[in-house]
Protein backbone atom coordinates (compact mmCIF):
# COMPACT_ATOMS: atom_id res chain seq x y z
CA UNK A 1 0.00 0.00 0.00
CA UNK A 2 1.26 3.32 -0.76
CA UNK A 3 0.45 6.96 -2.24
CA UNK A 4 1.00 8.21 -5.25
CA UNK A 5 1.31 12.20 -6.27
CA UNK A 6 -2.36 12.84 -6.84
CA UNK A 7 -2.95 11.77 -2.96
CA UNK A 8 -4.95 8.25 -3.78
CA UNK A 9 -3.95 5.19 -2.45
CA UNK A 10 -2.60 2.43 -4.43
CA UNK A 11 -1.83 -1.07 -4.33
CA UNK A 12 2.02 -2.32 -3.89
CA UNK A 13 3.09 -5.06 -5.72
CA UNK A 14 1.87 -8.41 -4.06
CA UNK A 15 5.12 -9.96 -3.46
CA UNK A 16 6.28 -11.30 -0.05
CA UNK A 17 8.94 -8.19 0.43
CA UNK A 18 6.30 -5.89 -0.36
CA UNK A 19 3.81 -7.41 1.69
CA UNK A 20 6.03 -7.42 4.85
CA UNK A 21 6.78 -3.41 3.88
CA UNK A 22 2.84 -3.01 4.03
CA UNK A 23 2.62 -4.52 7.31
CA UNK A 24 5.46 -2.77 8.53
CA UNK A 25 3.98 0.69 7.41
CA UNK A 26 0.38 -0.57 8.76
CA UNK A 27 1.48 -0.61 12.23
CA UNK A 28 2.96 2.94 12.06
CA UNK A 29 -0.14 4.42 11.09
CA UNK A 30 -1.94 6.19 14.22
CA UNK A 31 -5.44 5.19 13.02
CA UNK A 32 -6.86 1.40 12.72
CA UNK A 33 -6.57 -0.25 9.36
CA UNK A 34 -8.09 -3.58 8.14
CA UNK A 35 -7.34 -4.85 4.69
CA UNK A 36 -9.97 -6.52 3.02
CA UNK A 37 -9.70 -8.36 -0.69
CA UNK A 38 -11.89 -8.31 -3.68
CA UNK A 39 -13.92 -11.43 -2.35
CA UNK A 40 -14.57 -9.67 0.93
CA UNK A 41 -11.65 -11.42 3.28
CA UNK A 42 -9.93 -9.56 5.95
CA UNK A 43 -5.96 -9.74 4.92
CA UNK A 44 -4.54 -7.39 7.25
CA UNK A 45 -5.01 -5.83 10.42
CA UNK A 46 -3.18 -3.68 12.78
CA UNK A 47 -2.59 -3.31 16.43
CA UNK A 48 -4.62 -0.24 16.10
CA UNK A 49 -7.54 -1.42 15.01
CA UNK A 50 -7.73 -4.46 17.48
CA UNK A 51 -7.25 -1.73 20.17
CA UNK A 52 -10.21 0.45 19.02
CA UNK A 53 -12.07 -3.33 18.25
CA UNK A 54 -11.22 -4.75 21.30
CA UNK A 55 -10.17 -7.91 19.52
CA UNK A 56 -7.28 -10.37 18.62
CA UNK A 57 -5.99 -10.36 15.25
CA UNK A 58 -7.12 -13.83 14.37
CA UNK A 59 -10.55 -12.90 15.45
CA UNK A 60 -10.86 -10.72 12.00
CA UNK A 61 -7.96 -12.39 9.67
CA UNK A 62 -9.35 -14.38 6.99
CA UNK A 63 -13.01 -14.49 7.61
CA UNK A 64 -15.38 -12.41 5.55
CA UNK A 65 -15.37 -8.77 6.52
CA UNK A 66 -19.41 -8.09 6.42
CA UNK A 67 -19.31 -11.31 9.69
CA UNK A 68 -16.50 -10.63 11.63
CA UNK A 69 -16.42 -6.79 11.30
CA UNK A 70 -20.33 -5.78 11.67
CA UNK A 71 -20.42 -1.70 11.87
CA UNK A 72 -24.30 -0.30 12.26
CA UNK A 73 -25.32 3.31 12.34
CA UNK A 74 -27.20 4.59 15.56
CA UNK A 75 -30.62 3.46 13.78
CA UNK A 76 -29.05 -0.58 13.82
CA UNK A 77 -29.10 0.05 9.85
CA UNK A 78 -26.23 -2.36 8.11
CA UNK A 79 -22.93 -0.48 7.17
CA UNK A 80 -21.88 -2.81 4.45
CA UNK A 81 -25.17 -2.82 2.73
CA UNK A 82 -26.05 -0.76 -0.55
CA UNK A 83 -24.01 0.36 -1.54
CA UNK A 84 -21.34 -2.19 -0.60
CA UNK A 85 -17.95 -2.11 -1.94
CA UNK A 86 -18.86 -4.70 -4.35
CA UNK A 87 -21.72 -3.38 -6.17
CA UNK A 88 -20.46 -0.23 -5.97
CA UNK A 89 -20.44 1.77 -9.40
CA UNK A 90 -16.65 1.72 -10.93
CA UNK A 91 -16.57 5.15 -10.20
CA UNK A 92 -17.13 5.10 -6.70
CA UNK A 93 -13.60 4.95 -4.86
CA UNK A 94 -14.27 5.76 -1.20
CA UNK A 95 -16.73 6.17 1.46
CA UNK A 96 -16.89 9.35 3.80
CA UNK A 97 -16.34 9.13 7.74
CA UNK A 98 -19.04 8.21 9.41
CA UNK A 99 -19.73 7.79 13.44
CA UNK A 100 -20.76 3.89 14.01
CA UNK A 101 -21.22 1.40 16.21
CA UNK A 102 -18.56 -1.45 16.54
CA UNK A 103 -18.80 -5.00 17.03
CA UNK A 104 -18.83 -4.43 20.89
CA UNK A 105 -21.28 -1.95 21.05
CA UNK A 106 -18.57 0.95 21.54
CA UNK A 107 -18.53 4.29 18.70
CA UNK A 108 -15.88 4.11 16.36
CA UNK A 109 -15.50 6.32 13.28
CA UNK A 110 -15.07 4.53 9.97
CA UNK A 111 -14.04 5.11 6.54
CA UNK A 112 -13.14 3.45 3.39
CA UNK A 113 -10.95 3.60 0.48
CA UNK A 114 -11.48 1.34 -2.51
CA UNK A 115 -8.21 0.52 -5.19
CA UNK A 116 -9.70 -0.67 -7.96
CA UNK A 117 -7.91 -2.21 -11.31
CA UNK A 118 -7.50 0.16 -14.49
CA UNK A 119 -11.22 -1.22 -15.59
CA UNK A 120 -12.76 -0.55 -12.26
CA UNK A 121 -12.73 -4.14 -10.77
CA UNK A 122 -11.93 -3.73 -7.49
CA UNK A 123 -9.32 -5.27 -6.00
CA UNK A 124 -9.17 -3.88 -2.49
CA UNK A 125 -10.32 -2.09 0.72
CA UNK A 126 -8.88 -0.35 3.02
CA UNK A 127 -11.60 0.46 5.81
CA UNK A 128 -9.99 3.03 8.35
CA UNK A 129 -10.93 2.77 12.02
CA UNK A 130 -10.70 5.65 14.65
CA UNK A 131 -11.60 5.75 18.60
CA UNK A 132 -14.87 7.62 18.48
CA UNK A 133 -13.49 8.81 22.56
CA UNK A 134 -11.69 12.05 21.51
CA UNK A 135 -14.60 13.07 18.68
CA UNK A 136 -17.61 12.71 21.30
CA UNK A 137 -15.34 14.86 24.35
CA UNK A 138 -14.93 17.77 21.71
CA UNK A 139 -18.44 17.31 21.10
CA UNK A 140 -19.74 16.89 25.09
CA UNK A 141 -16.89 20.26 25.44
CA UNK A 142 -18.78 22.04 23.17
CA UNK A 143 -22.39 21.43 24.61
CA UNK A 144 -20.54 22.11 27.65
CA UNK A 145 -19.32 25.07 26.73
CA UNK A 146 -23.16 26.17 25.10
CA UNK A 147 -24.92 25.39 28.18
CA UNK A 148 -22.52 27.45 30.60
CA UNK A 149 -22.04 30.24 28.74
CA UNK A 150 -26.23 30.39 28.16
CA UNK A 151 -26.80 29.70 32.08
CA UNK A 152 -24.01 32.26 32.61
CA UNK A 153 -25.15 34.91 30.68
CA UNK A 154 -28.78 34.68 31.38
CA UNK A 155 -29.09 36.13 34.99
CA UNK A 156 -26.66 38.93 34.76
CA UNK A 157 -28.73 39.69 31.53
CA UNK A 158 -32.13 39.29 32.81
CA UNK A 159 -30.81 41.89 35.53
CA UNK A 160 -29.70 44.57 33.69
CA UNK A 161 -32.40 44.24 31.03
CA UNK A 162 -34.91 44.57 34.08
CA UNK A 163 -33.54 47.29 36.26
CA UNK A 164 -32.94 48.98 32.58
CA UNK A 165 -36.46 49.07 31.55
CA UNK A 166 -37.81 49.54 35.55
CA UNK A 167 -35.75 52.88 35.44
CA UNK A 168 -36.41 54.41 31.75
CA UNK A 169 -40.68 53.56 32.04
CA UNK A 170 -41.15 54.49 36.03
CA UNK A 171 -37.98 56.48 36.71
CA UNK A 172 -40.04 58.90 38.87
CA UNK A 173 -41.53 56.26 41.36
CA UNK A 174 -38.30 55.68 42.89
CA UNK A 175 -36.35 57.40 45.41
CA UNK A 176 -32.75 58.29 44.66
CA UNK A 177 -31.29 55.18 46.72
CA UNK A 178 -33.36 52.89 44.75
CA UNK A 179 -32.30 54.21 41.94
CA UNK A 180 -28.05 54.51 43.20
CA UNK A 181 -28.59 50.71 43.92
CA UNK A 182 -30.44 49.58 40.68
CA UNK A 183 -27.67 51.21 38.62
CA UNK A 184 -24.65 49.63 40.82
CA UNK A 185 -26.78 46.08 40.22
CA UNK A 186 -26.73 46.99 36.51
CA UNK A 187 -22.92 47.91 36.59
CA UNK A 188 -22.12 44.99 38.58
CA UNK A 189 -23.70 42.50 36.30
CA UNK A 190 -22.64 44.67 33.30
CA UNK A 191 -18.59 43.53 34.95
CA UNK A 192 -19.67 40.26 35.11
CA UNK A 193 -21.11 39.52 31.58
CA UNK A 194 -17.12 41.48 30.54
CA UNK A 195 -15.40 38.96 32.87
CA UNK A 196 -17.32 36.08 31.25
CA UNK A 197 -16.72 37.06 27.66
CA UNK A 198 -12.87 38.14 28.61
CA UNK A 199 -12.39 34.17 29.64
CA UNK A 200 -14.62 32.89 26.94
CA UNK A 201 -11.82 34.69 24.62
CA UNK A 202 -8.82 34.02 26.55
CA UNK A 203 -9.52 30.29 26.54
CA UNK A 204 -9.41 30.50 22.66
CA UNK A 205 -6.60 32.37 22.69
CA UNK A 206 -4.82 29.85 24.63
CA UNK A 207 -6.32 26.65 22.87
CA UNK A 208 -5.35 28.16 19.58
CA UNK A 209 -1.84 29.51 20.80
CA UNK A 210 -2.83 32.80 19.64
CA UNK A 211 -2.57 34.78 23.53
CA UNK A 212 -0.32 38.07 23.27
CA UNK A 213 1.60 39.18 26.43
CA UNK A 214 2.47 42.72 26.70
CA UNK A 215 5.30 42.39 28.70
CA UNK A 216 7.34 45.16 30.65
CA UNK A 217 9.32 45.02 34.09
CA UNK A 218 6.26 44.25 36.72
CA UNK A 219 6.11 45.10 40.28
CA UNK A 220 4.43 42.47 41.75
CA UNK A 221 3.85 43.67 45.16
CA UNK A 222 2.23 46.93 43.87
CA UNK A 223 0.20 45.59 41.31
CA UNK A 224 -1.18 42.93 44.13
CA UNK A 225 -1.54 46.19 46.84
CA UNK A 226 -3.83 47.80 44.40
CA UNK A 227 -5.59 45.38 43.26
CA UNK A 228 -6.26 44.16 47.30
CA UNK A 229 -7.43 48.05 47.90
CA UNK A 230 -9.56 48.21 45.27
CA UNK A 231 -11.18 44.80 46.48
CA UNK A 232 -11.59 46.29 50.23
CA UNK A 233 -13.84 49.10 48.64
CA UNK A 234 -16.62 47.18 47.70
CA UNK A 235 -16.29 44.23 50.82
CA UNK A 236 -15.69 44.47 54.25
CA UNK A 237 -12.31 45.41 55.21
CA UNK A 238 -10.22 42.73 56.45
CA UNK A 239 -11.36 39.50 54.32
CA UNK A 240 -8.65 39.89 51.99
CA UNK A 241 -4.87 40.16 53.71
CA UNK A 242 -1.64 41.38 51.73
CA UNK A 243 1.72 39.98 53.46
CA UNK A 244 5.48 39.47 52.77
CA UNK A 245 6.96 35.78 53.14
CA UNK A 246 10.25 36.20 55.14
CA UNK A 247 12.85 35.45 52.07
CA UNK A 248 10.91 38.99 51.04
CA UNK A 249 11.27 41.31 54.07
CA UNK A 250 14.92 40.06 53.89
CA UNK A 251 16.19 40.05 50.60
CA UNK A 252 13.54 42.66 48.97
CA UNK A 253 11.48 41.21 46.13
CA UNK A 254 12.65 41.89 41.82
CA UNK A 255 10.67 42.82 39.63
CA UNK A 256 8.86 40.25 36.75
CA UNK A 257 8.58 40.37 33.10
CA UNK A 258 5.16 40.01 32.82
CA UNK A 259 1.72 41.46 31.36
CA UNK A 260 0.76 43.89 34.13
CA UNK A 261 -3.37 43.11 33.23
CA UNK A 262 -2.99 39.44 32.80
CA UNK A 263 -1.59 39.21 36.02
CA UNK A 264 -4.34 41.22 37.70
CA UNK A 265 -6.71 39.05 36.20
CA UNK A 266 -4.80 36.05 37.48
CA UNK A 267 -4.86 36.89 41.40
CA UNK A 268 -8.44 38.62 40.49
CA UNK A 269 -9.57 35.33 39.91
CA UNK A 270 -8.00 33.40 42.20
CA UNK A 271 -9.17 35.33 45.19
CA UNK A 272 -12.14 35.39 43.97
CA UNK A 273 -11.85 31.69 44.26
CA UNK A 274 -10.81 31.87 47.36
CA UNK A 275 -13.79 34.17 48.80
CA UNK A 276 -16.56 32.44 46.60
CA UNK A 277 -15.71 29.43 47.41
CA UNK A 278 -13.28 28.99 50.90
CA UNK A 279 -13.72 31.10 53.81
CA UNK A 280 -12.26 34.63 54.81
CA UNK A 281 -9.82 36.24 55.46
CA UNK A 282 -8.01 35.10 52.05
CA UNK A 283 -4.28 35.65 53.21
CA UNK A 284 -2.44 36.71 49.98
CA UNK A 285 1.74 36.33 50.66
CA UNK A 286 4.50 36.99 48.30
CA UNK A 287 7.64 35.40 48.62
CA UNK A 288 10.84 34.17 47.00
CA UNK A 289 11.33 30.74 45.97
CA UNK A 290 13.83 28.15 44.20
CA UNK A 291 17.10 27.42 45.63
CA UNK A 292 18.69 31.16 44.58
CA UNK A 293 15.51 32.62 45.54
CA UNK A 294 15.23 33.60 41.73
CA UNK A 295 11.58 32.88 41.66
CA UNK A 296 8.47 35.00 42.97
CA UNK A 297 6.33 33.24 44.72
CA UNK A 298 2.42 33.90 45.37
CA UNK A 299 0.35 32.09 47.80
CA UNK A 300 -3.52 32.40 48.13
CA UNK A 301 -4.92 30.83 51.05
CA UNK A 302 -8.84 30.50 52.31
CA UNK A 303 -9.78 29.07 55.53
CA UNK A 304 -12.69 27.39 54.18
CA UNK A 305 -12.90 23.15 53.84
CA UNK A 306 -9.60 23.01 51.49
CA UNK A 307 -10.36 20.89 48.08
CA UNK A 308 -10.08 16.93 48.26
CA UNK A 309 -6.65 15.77 47.25
CA UNK A 310 -8.88 13.29 44.60
CA UNK A 311 -9.62 16.87 42.93
CA UNK A 312 -6.59 18.98 42.92
CA UNK A 313 -5.79 17.66 39.33
CA UNK A 314 -8.77 18.42 38.19
CA UNK A 315 -9.54 21.82 39.17
CA UNK A 316 -7.43 23.49 36.64
CA UNK A 317 -9.40 21.30 33.70
CA UNK A 318 -11.57 23.23 31.13
CA UNK A 319 -14.83 23.53 32.65
CA UNK A 320 -14.81 21.46 35.47
CA UNK A 321 -17.40 22.61 37.38
CA UNK A 322 -16.78 20.73 41.07
CA UNK A 323 -18.98 18.37 42.59
CA UNK A 324 -22.02 21.49 43.22
CA UNK A 325 -22.01 23.26 39.53
CA UNK A 326 -21.66 26.33 41.24
CA UNK A 327 -18.58 27.61 39.00
CA UNK A 328 -18.41 28.30 34.92
CA UNK A 329 -15.22 25.94 35.36
CA UNK A 330 -13.67 28.69 33.45
CA UNK A 331 -11.20 30.94 35.49
CA UNK A 332 -8.94 28.45 36.71
CA UNK A 333 -8.71 27.30 33.24
CA UNK A 334 -7.88 30.74 32.36
CA UNK A 335 -5.54 30.84 35.43
CA UNK A 336 -3.24 28.50 34.67
CA UNK A 337 -2.84 29.22 30.98
CA UNK A 338 -2.08 32.77 31.78
CA UNK A 339 0.58 31.74 34.52
CA UNK A 340 2.45 28.91 32.38
CA UNK A 341 2.20 31.33 29.10
CA UNK A 342 4.37 33.52 31.54
CA UNK A 343 6.61 30.70 32.67
CA UNK A 344 5.62 30.49 35.26
CA UNK A 345 3.70 27.22 37.60
CA UNK A 346 0.36 27.24 39.37
CA UNK A 347 -0.84 24.53 41.96
CA UNK A 348 -3.33 23.89 44.71
CA UNK A 349 -2.23 22.13 47.56
CA UNK A 350 -3.77 22.47 51.46
CA UNK A 351 -3.34 25.51 53.17
CA UNK A 352 -2.10 25.74 57.11
CA UNK A 353 -5.15 27.74 58.13
CA UNK A 354 -7.35 24.59 56.54
CA UNK A 355 -8.43 25.61 53.77
CA UNK A 356 -7.23 25.31 49.93
CA UNK A 357 -4.09 27.49 49.18
CA UNK A 358 -2.83 28.53 45.70
CA UNK A 359 0.88 28.81 45.13
CA UNK A 360 1.78 31.03 41.93
CA UNK A 361 5.48 30.73 40.69
CA UNK A 362 6.71 33.52 38.00
CA UNK A 363 9.98 33.60 37.23
CA UNK A 364 12.00 36.48 38.46
CA UNK A 365 13.93 39.27 37.24
CA UNK A 366 14.10 41.54 34.09
CA UNK A 367 16.27 39.66 30.48
CA UNK A 368 19.42 41.58 30.66
CA UNK A 369 18.88 42.98 26.80
CA UNK A 370 15.39 44.98 27.98
CA UNK A 371 16.56 45.81 31.60
CA UNK A 372 16.10 49.41 32.04
CA UNK A 373 19.16 51.86 33.06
Amino acid sequence: MGSGDDGQVTALPASPASTATAASLGELLPDGLVVVSGDGAVRFVNQEACRILDCEVEDLLGGTVTEVLPLTDRDGRDWWEEPTPWNAPSTRTRRREKLLVGPDGRDVLVTARYIRSPTGHLERVLVGLRDAEARLRAERDQATVLSTVAHELRAPLTSVTGFTSSLLRRWDRFTDEQKRLMIETIESDASRLTRLITELLDISRLDSDSLTLRLAPVDLHDVLATHVSRHELSRTAGQVVLSLGPLAQERGLPEVWADADRLQQVFFNLIENALRHGEAPVTVTLDLDGPTGDWVLVLVDDEGGGIAEEDRDKVFGRFWRGSDGSTTGLGLYVVRGLVEAHGGTVAVESSPAGGARFAVRLPGGVPDAVALP
